[in-house]
C-alpha cells in the first residue's frame, strides 16, 4: 500500500510539474504498446522464483507465445519497430496472470507466495519507471545545475574523472565495449545475484528475510530525491559535449573533459538544457554496484569474482564515461551502505548497534553534500588535507559497515567433544 501510494504521488506530480505521464501510465501502456524488454523479462525471472520447474516451464512458454503473437500482429499493421522495441508484452501479461490465478484459484499461505512473488516481479519493473520518471522530473524542475561546485571540489582527489576518461581512450574501442556492456547490464547483474539468493524459495514456501531486490528498490526511491536537491549533470555534459543525444557544447561551461581539468574559481549555479537528468549526486550506479558486491560475498567464488569485477568495471565507467565525479562515487559508497545498514536492522530489529551505524551513515553523507556546496574551494586550495579526509570518510562507514554487521552474523556452536566411555574387558 505503500509502495502504491508512492506511484500514484509521483504520478501526480509528474503531470503537474513535468507534464510528461506518470510510471502508472506508463506501465498500463505496456500491456498493449511495445515495451522495454529487459525489466519485464528480469521481473518474470524474479517471480517464478516462488513457482515448480514445471510451472515456470509453463510461464515461460506463455511469455514467449504472447510475444509471437504481438510481433505478428505489428509486423501485419506494419508498427514501426525500428528502435528495438518489439517484444516484453508476454512478460507482464504472464505476471498478471499470475497474479488472478492467485487471487482466484489459491488460498492460505500458497496464496500469500505467489502473490509475493508477483509483487516482487512488478516492483522491479515499477523501480525501472519510477526512475525513469524521476530523472524527467529533474529535468524540468532544476534549470540550473551545481557542477561547477563538484568539478572544484573534486581537484581535492585529483581530478579522476578527467585521468579515467583519458585512460579509457587510450584503451581503445575493446575497453570502451566492454564497460559500455557493464555498464548498461547492471540490472542483469542485480538479477542473477538476486536469483541465487532466492534459489531455494520455492522449496521452502518462503521469502528470506532480507536479499538483494529490496536494497535495490530503496536505493533507486531515495536516491532520486537527492537529485532534487544537488541537481549535477555529469563532467561530459558540463565540460565536454554531452552524450545520448542530450547536452551540448553550447550547454557546457567549458569544452574541458578529458584533456583539460576545469581551472579552480568560485562557483555558481549554471543552467543546462531540459532534458538531460541531473542525476549523478549521488552515484546510483555506484551504489547498485556496491550493493551487488556485498549480497555477492556470501555466494560461490564465481559469484563473489563477478561481483567484485562489477564493482570495480562500474567505478571506471561512470568516471571513464564522463558520467561522475569522483565526488559522486565517494557519496553513491556511503549512500549504499547507509541503506544496507538500514534495512538490515530494520529486518532484524533495531538495537543500538544498528541505530549509531544508520545515524553515522546519514551524518557522513550529509557532511559530504554539504562540503561539495560551501567549501569547494577551500578543497580545491588544500587537496593534501581534504582529499584524505574524503576518503577517510567513506573508510570510516566502510570499516564501520563491515564491523558492525559481522557481529550480527550467526556463531558456529562450539563441537563438543565425545564423552570418555567405560568398557568392561
Amino acid at each position: 500500500m505503500v509502495a502504491l501510494g508512492f506511484l500514484i504521488a509521483l504520478e501526480i506530480v509528474a503531470r503537474r510539474y513535468a507534464g510528461v505521464p506518470g510510471p502508472i501510465t506508463n506501465q498500463a501502456k505496456e500491456v498493449i504498446f511495445a515495451p522495454k524488454p529487459g525489466p519485464l523479462y528480469g521481473g518474470l525471472a524474479l517471480m517464478m522464483v516462488v513457482l515448480t520447474w514445471r510451472q515456470r516451464f509453463i510461464a515461460a512458454g506463455a511469455a514467449v507465445g504472447i510475444d509471437v503473437v504481438f510481433v505478428l500482429v505489428r509486423w501485419a499493421v506494419g508498427a514501426d519497430m525500428s528502435d528495438g522495441r518489439y517484444f516484453g508484452n508476454g512478460a507482464l501479461w504472464v505476471m498478471l496472470g499470475c497474479a488472478g490465478i492467485a487471487v482466484t484459484r489459491r488460498t492460505g499461505r500458497e496464496r500469500v507466495l505467489l502473490l509475493q512473488g508477483v509483487g516482487l516481479g512488478l516492483l522491479l519493473v515499477a523501480g525501472r519507471k519510477t526512475g525513469d520518471t524521476w530523472l524527467l522530473i529533474t529535468s524540468k524542475t532544476r534549470p540550473t545545475v551545481l557542477d561547477q561546485y563538484v568539478a572544484t571540489a573534486d581537484h581535492a582527489l585529483g581530478n579522476p574523472s578527467w585521468l579515467a576518461g583519458r585512460l579509457l581512450k587510450a584503451t581503445g574501442p575493446v575497453g570502451v565495449h566492454v564497460l559500455d556492456l557493464v555498464y548498461a547490464q547492471l540490472a542483469v547483474a542485480a538479477v542473477a545475484v538476486a536469483l541465487y539468493q532466492l534459489r531455494n524459495v520455492a522449496a521452502e514456501r518462503r521469502f528470506p528475510s532480507h536479499h538483494l531486490v529490496r536494497t535495490f528498490l530503496v536505493i533507486g526511491l531515495l536516491g532520486p530525491a537527492i537529485y532534487m536537491i544537488f541537481p549535477v549533470v555529469g563532467p561530459i555534459f558540463a565540460y565536454g559535449p554531452g552524450t545520448s543525444g542530450t547536452g551540448g557544447l553550447q550547454w557546457a561551461v567549458a569544452d574541458l573533459w578529458p584533456h583539460t581539468p576545469p581551472p579552480i574559481g568560485a562557483p555558481h549555479p549554471v543552467p543546462y538544457d531540459g532534458i538531460t537528468p541531473r542525476n549523478c549526486m549521488p552515484s546510483l550506479h555506484t551504489a547498485w554496484a556496491t550493493a551487488i558486491f556485498i549480497h555477492s560475498r556470501k555466494g560461490p567464488r564465481a559469484l563473489r569474482y563477478a561481483g567484485t569485477f562489477w564493482l570495480i568495471a562500474t567505478l571506471s565507467a561512470t568516471l571513464g564515461f564522463g558520467y561522475h565525479y569522483g565526488a559522486d562515487l565517494i557519496a553513491g559508497v556511503v549512500f549504499s551502505l547507509t541503506i544496507e545498514a538500514g534495512l538490515r536492522s530494520l529486518d532484524r530489529g533495531w538495537d543500538r548497534s544498528g541505530t549509531r551505524l544508520v545515524a553515522y551513515g546519514v551524518t557522513v553523507f550529509t557532511a559530504l553534500l554539504l562540503s561539495y556546496r560551501y567549501l569547494p574551494v577551500e578543497m580545491a586550495e588544500h587537496p593534501w588535507l581534504a582529499g584524505p579526509l574524503l576518503v577517510l570518510a567513506m573508510a570510516s562507514v566502510i570499516y564501520g559497515y563491515v564491523r558492525t554487521t559481522r557481529s550480527w552474523e550467526p556463531k558456529a556452536a562450539p563441537a563438543r567433544l565425545p564423552e570418555p566411555r567405560l568398557e568392561l574387558v
